[in-house]
């Protein structure tokens, strides 16, 4: 089973975890009180580069909470010392800026959805597979750098801030840096669009930084994240008492933003019904929370995005079309890192100097043939998959420059690496047979077989490693081991 698909919400302990060190991301804290379970995850988020502090309890959790002080929770609401919602609230009273995950089963959605109103970042249903868990992860966590992120910069016409997405001296971004500043100066409503990983909550900041509203809030909303019975109260927020589960008032995204810049990402999944309360709120800039009698005005300057191409939306009826000429008035097209020419190797090696400060170890650079392979592939995951290779190098090497060998297995698996003259073989290759091997040690026929396969491919590692069923880095370190 591939490991996107593989069930992870399913069942198999481990404890551990220490306190955040200097330079380092915290620890992601995991209170979940089933062993298997618990094993499986931080399995599963450690093979991705994170560290993990775990819990089994909701008094360990809550101490755990106040050693590690982590950006993001993964909760199991179902705990046997206490309410896994009562631990959440505690946790966000303590830090408010915590974005906590709560895990429940099939049968408690209402209580996951009572967690999401009382200020949960998103919520995952058991059984749920790699490629969810982590997702959920990353956008906690995405979320969480981005409002730091935010800052001002000192003067109208500077470029926007260098972050991962906005590094390259392209034509292509030059055009969108130069966009990004004539859009900053005015109150329009600015677009964006572009595929998933190329930035557009990043160029929606540059927007919001390099506007005179800089000094005032940024407030992110994931339009495709949030349940559609809660994104209401989301946006608008919600009086106490208003429904079940609103124990408290909530001034809502809309209000959130007022002086500021609210940014609603994934806008095309957003309820026809949200889509008129929406566009009533463009038209009279007035807010009125779910239960309350009286609405209120704010002062706010949209930013939407989608990774779908909104007039395509609105010819299928999934889209307001007056909402979409009232949002689509400054339009920002973010372009695929493929079309971005030598972009790719300074986002690289500005994510690779500041992964490696983060953890403490001492990388050179990209080696020739690194530089090249990634100049020529086509980076489906855009910026977000070259952050996600350059951390998982970082992670799981000691330092020194980057060569093939220390790419990760993902995503050499498939790729035409170059071709390299092969050592000598420990024996001929033209006609292997059982009696040709007898006598010879488990790593002599080993060498001989993985030898043979790869003169038979042309020189191909890759090829080579499919037909053995190993991973072309697999094949490159044992090589280098024969060299040695």
């Amino acid at each position: 089973m591939s490991p996107a698909a593989r069930p992870v919400g399913t069942d198999s302990r481990a404890r551990g975890g220490a306190p955040a060190e200097a330079g380092r991301p915290r620890p992601i804290l995991l209170i979940e009180d089933t062993p298997s379970l618990q094993m499986v995850y931080r399995s599963v988020l450690a093979s991705a580069g994170h560290r993990v502090a775990v819990a089994g309890t909701a008094a360990e959790g809550l101490t755990r909470f106040g050693e590690v002080l982590p950006n993001v929770v993964l909760l199991d609401l179902m705990l046997p010392d206490r309410d896994g919602l009562d631990l959440m609230q505690d946790m966000l009273r303590l830090r408010p800026e915590t974005n906590v995950i709560v895990i429940t089963a099939n049968g408690s959605i209402n209580k996951a959805v009572e967690a999401m109103r009382a200020g949960a970042h998103e919520f995952l249903v058991k059984p749920f597979d790699e490629q969810r868990f982590l997702g959920a992860v990353e956008n906690a966590s995405i979320a969480r750098e981005t409002r730091q992120l935010r800052r001002p910069l000192p003067e109208p016409n500077a470029p926007p801030p260098p972050t991962s997405a906005f590094l390259g001296s392209s034509e292509t971004m030059a055009r969108i840096h130069a966009k990004i500043r004539s859009a900053a100066r005015s109150m329009a409503t600015v677009f964006i669009t572009g595929e998933s990983g190329t930035g557009k909550e990043l160029c929606a900041l540059a927007v919001h930084d390099t506007s005179p509203r800089a000094s005032g809030p940024f407030i992110a909303l994931n339009c495709g994240a949030i349940p559609q019975d809660l994104l209401e109260s989301e946006v608008f927020g919600h009086v106490k008492g208003s429904f079940t589960g609103a124990i408290a008032d909530k001034p809502g995204a809309a209000a959130a933003a007022d002086g500021g810049t609210l940014f609603l990402d994934e806008i095309c999944e957003m309820a026809p019904a949200l889509q008129t309360k929406l566009l009533r709120f463009l038209q009279t800039s007035m807010v009125q929370p779910v239960g309350a009698t009286r609405p209120r005005k704010v002062n706010v300057r949209i930013v939407c995005a989608t990774n779908r191409d909104p007039l395509d939306a609105v010819r299928r009826g999934q889209f307001r079309e007056d909402l979409y000429y009232r949002l689509f008035v400054v339009p920002i097209h973010m372009p695929p890192l493929r079309e971005r020419g030598n972009d790719v190797i300074e986002i690289a090696e500005a994510a690779l100097a500041r992964f490696a400060a983060e953890e403490g170890r001492e990388f050179f650079g990209l080696d020739a043939e690194v530089t090249a392979l990634f100049r020529r592939h086509p980076w489906p995951g855009n910026v977000r998959q070259v952050l996600n290779v350059i951390r998982n190098i970082v992670v799981l090497n000691d330092g020194g420059l980057v060569t093939m060998r220390m790419l990760p297995d993902a995503f050499t698996d498939h790729l035409e690496l170059p071709q390299e003259e092969p050592p000598t073989p420990a024996a001929p290759t033209d006609e292997l047979t059982a009696d040709s091997l007898i006598g010879r040690t488990l790593a002599e026929i080993e060498q001989i077989v993985i030898e043979a396969t790869i003169a038979r491919h042309g020189g191909s590692v890759p090829k080579a490693a499919r037909v053995l069923d190993v991973s072309p880095s697999t094949l490159y370190r044992k090589r280098d081991a024969w060299k040695s």
